[in-house]
């Protein structure tokens, strides 16, 4: 009897350790790189109530919540599992921590422990020819271009970031979710209107774009690294499916692409040569040294300008210091700048301006300087001499006084007052007064006018200031009247942009976000297809009109990568004008 209750009471333990709630968080990898996809999983061993998840800051939901439950029954135990799965991509490198997941089991609530991630700069992916994404991966590549590997230091070099499309692919929009840091280089992107081009990749016909150009000026010698670029792209891959009418059908893969990692061997300046006075100018530049006046009087002020004209680094070295005669107090420079980063590099000029102020009555020579600087299509250092100035300085204006010991001045010029003699000739002495005609004014036309007048313009401005409080309270009918006139406005502009194939799409794409943000009160945010179409349809517009709206939407993104007629842009545009006025009647 004694050996049953002992198994009895093992068995209700075993039993009892087996029903405690277990809840944790299982990911696939604990280091990724930014181009990764990371799995997470929350299991339970009990079926547990109101599942909270926690808050993906840090990345993007690729797929899921999706759930899975097992429960089976092996030699009478009872084995139970519920998960939760998640398909995460990283918005940012570094250190990332999947926070608390929380569920309800048994009137308890359960937490999960923090899991930490480490995401590293984007790593190379094995490929399947089978993955549909492994097909876009084929078809679009990011490339990295370098103008010159191997400059010397502080020798401007020029980055290019392109996307090349194949003609079997479209891209329907992406978003950069890992720019380079740049590291050892000042930087600075360049502006430029870029448009669709045609070119070759690896011996095959792609269409390009320039995403980015950023001039780069290395501030270390030695191999510096380029971190790659890293983008989310929304592709559109072609099946062999066709439509009714005969046309491919296309299949949407969101992918992760990153550029390649470049590597630049910045070159030391030589020593040999180098002139004392080099202060880190590289580039080809001139030299001019000027006084605004060469001729002024004590105490009166002028300025000495030096400036450098030429292109190069003109925003990392400094200006040689000038040197002045005693008896001219001269204030800090003023430094100014006129530079313009183009893609070789900045041109311009920057100039030190002094101010000076002479207290003696003399002659004054003022020594020239010297500017070297490296010119790395020669390879030499070059340097610049300009002329001593001469400053001629007259005595003080009378009355104005110097103080030797000082150089301070002090004025003791008296006014003298001029007599004014026949200029107030103009003032009459004698008055004439002359009567004012007898004019019956009291009960007079005149006279009601002007007193029932203001009491009639009472009613009428309080009901002027009723309306005008009215219209500006009226916060969503001043919001729609304005998005209709851009609606219009971006309407004006895709027509006049008929035969430019990315600048109508893209005003039409504006004038069709601006309407749907004034009668739909959609914001940008939430300016997805899904979206629209759901709104549309609460709206009670047709599904008709709805498909056709989302259709012109697609066609829209996918103009931009894939050749359009003028014909073909006419028809879109009718189309846009007749769907947005079908669209006014039916939205209630």
């Amino acid at each position: 009897m004694r050996p049953l209750i002992i198994f009895a009471f093992v068995l209700f333990s075993v039993m009892g350790m087996t029903a405690q709630m277990q809840f944790e968080t299982k990911v696939s990898k604990n280091k990724l790189g930014i181009n990764e996809r990371l799995r997470v999983d929350f299991t339970m061993n009990q079926d547990g109530d109101n599942f909270t998840p926690p808050d993906f800051d840090d990345f993007t939901v690729v797929a899921g919540p999706s759930q899975s439950v097992s429960n089976t029954w092996i030699n009478g135990v009872r084995s139970f599992s519920k998960t939760y799965t998640y398909f995460l991509m990283p918005k940012r490198r570094g250190k990332i921590t999947i926070n608390q997941a929380s569920i309800e089991y048994d009137g308890q609530v359960y937490k999960t422990i923090p899991v930490p991630i480490e995401v590293t700069a984007a790593v190379e992916i094995p490929t399947d020819p089978n993955d549909p994404e492994y097909i876009a991966s084929q078809s679009i590549h990011l490339v990295a271009e370098l103008s010159k590997s191997s400059p010397f230091l502080n020798e401007p070099i020029t980055v290019t970031y392109k996307i090349y499309v194949n003609s079997y692919t479209n891209v329907s929009g992406w978003q950069v979710i890992d720019s380079p840091k740049f590291t050892d280089f000042w930087n600075q992107n360049v502006d430029r209107k870029h448009e669709v081009q045609n070119g070759t990749y690896n011996g095959q016909d792609y269409r390009y774009l320039i995403l980015q150009e950023t001039v780069l000026y290395p501030q270390k010698t030695g191999i510096l690294k380029l971190e790659p670029l890293s983008m989310n792209v929304s592709v559109e891959v072609r099946t062999n499916r066709r439509d009714f009418f005969g046309n491919y059908m296309y299949k949407r893969v969101n992918r992760v692409f990153a550029s390649q990692e470049l590597t630049v061997n910045v070159k030391p300046l030589p020593e040999q040569g180098k002139p004392a006075d080099f202060t880190g100018a590289v580039g080809t530049f001139k030299m001019d040294l000027s006084l605004t006046k060469d001729r002024v009087s004590a105490t009166e002020s002028t300025q000495a300008k030096i400036t450098v004209t030429g292109q190069g680094n003109l925003k990392l070295f400094n200006l040689p210091k000038m040197d002045f005669p005693e008896h001219i107090e001269a204030y800090e420079p003023e430094h100014s700048e006129n530079v313009v980063t183009k893609i070789d590099g900045m041109q311009g000029s920057i100039t030190d301006s002094y101010t000076l102020v002479p207290n003696q009555k003399g002659k004054y020579l003022i020594p020239g300087v010297t500017f070297s600087y490296f010119d790395p299509g020669s390879r030499t250092y070059k340097t610049l001499r300009a002329n001593d100035l001469n400053l001629k300085t007259e005595a003080a204006p009378a009355g104005v006084v110097t103080n030797a010991a000082t150089g301070n001045t002090t004025s003791t010029v008296k006014l003298s007052v001029t007599s004014l003699g026949n200029q107030l000739r103009y003032l009459k002495r004698k008055t004439e007064l002359k009567p004012v005609q007898n004019k019956k004014f009291f009960q007079s036309a005149s006279f009601y006018a002007s007193v029932l007048g203001p009491l009639l313009l009472i009613p009428i401005a309080m009901i002027i200031g009723r309306k005008q409080r009215e219209f500006v309270s009226d916060q969503e009918g001043n919001r729609v009247r304005k998005a209709n006139k851009l609606a219009k406005k971006y309407l004006s502009e895709a027509k006049n942009n008929l035969g430019n194939q990315q600048s109508f799409y893209e005003s039409l794409e504006r004038a069709f976000h601006n309407y749907l943000k004034a009668k739909l009160k959609i914001e940008t945010s939430e300016f997805s297809k899904e979206k629209i179409e759901e709104l549309l349809l609460e709206k009670q517009v047709t599904s008709e009109i709805t498909a056709n709206f989302i259709g012109l939407l697609k066609i829209c993104e996918l103009a931009r990568y894939a050749p359009s007629s003028e014909v073909t842009m006419q028809r879109d545009y009718e189309k846009a004008v007749g769907l947005i006025s079908t669209l006014d009647k039916q939205i209630k």
